[in-house]
């Protein structure tokens, strides 16, 4: 039984919809899951990208940090200089004031040197002049402050100061008392005898023997014999004033009176 050729043609459209709804629905699915496939990679590959993002932001951070870390030190270091400049300057300045300094010293001892040759000539004048007590004392210490100023290892102060201490002790003799053993000519001898010096205004001999007294002459620059009876005991007990082995007391001594000035 055949029917018509007209029903025929409504059912294949029929037959075809479900077809071509799979068929589009397959081809749909593989879109699909080629969309999520490049989504997927996508997204993996913005993972990446964020990754990579984050790692560099956190080495731009960390070179940051670093770059403040250097910018403080270096703000440290420009202070610290800046102080350094000062001290600099500073001891720039000191060494101009000693460079002065010491062309001044130069100078100074240029002058001073001439000076202090003048100044022990003179003391040395004065001592021969002067009454003359510790003689070989007093010449040797003058003989060692002219061997001094040859001298090179002494410096200009140094030997300035020895100078000044000689006329210290110079001037010390003139306010002290003092008893000592020594050698003189006693009647035409020389004999060991102890000097009594007070001050610079009498020197007094005794020999041991306390036979023999007598004193410095300043008018015949000389020794002149002194009375016996008359000075002996005063002479005697001067001596151990002297010596600290009695009190101080008063004394009975010739003195010469001082000479008017022509």
């Amino acid at each position: 039984m055949q029917f018509p050729r007209s029903k025929c043609r409504l059912i294949v459209p029929v037959l075809a919809v479900p077809l071509l709804f799979l068929s589009a629905g397959v081809q749909s699915a593989g879109k699909v899951d080629k969309i999520l496939s490049v989504e997927q990679a996508r997204t993996s590959e913005s993972a990446k990208s964020q990754q990579k993002i984050n790692k560099e932001n956190d080495q731009a951070n960390d070179l940051l940090s670093d770059y403040k870390s250097v910018l403080k030190v270096v703000e440290g270091l420009e202070v610290y200089n800046g102080l350094l400049q000062k001290q600099l300057d500073d001891q720039n300045k000191e060494l101009g004031q000693l460079e002065k300094s010491l062309n001044d010293v130069s100078l100074i001892e240029r002058q001073i040197i001439p000076l202090m040759v003048r100044m022990i000539d003179s003391l040395d004048q004065f001592i021969q002049l002067d009454i003359p007590f510790l003689p070989q004392e007093r010449s040797n210490r003058i003989a060692r402050l002219k061997k001094m100023m040859e001298r090179s290892d002494v410096t200009a102060a140094e030997k300035f100061r020895r100078v000044l201490e000689a006329y210290q002790i110079e001037n010390d003799y003139g306010r002290t008392i003092e008893a000592y053993k020594g050698t003189a000519e006693v009647a035409g001898k020389e004999r060991e005898v102890d000097f009594l010096r007070i001050g610079r205004t009498v020197l007094i001999y005794q020999s041991i023997s306390r036979e023999h007294t007598g004193m410095w002459d300043r008018k015949t620059a000389s020794w002149k014999e002194l009375p016996a009876q008359l000075y002996r005991n005063s002479v005697t007990k001067g001596l151990k004033v002297a010596r600290k082995q009695v009190a101080p007391d008063l004394l009975m001594l010739p003195i010469q009176a001082a000479e008017a000035a022509q």
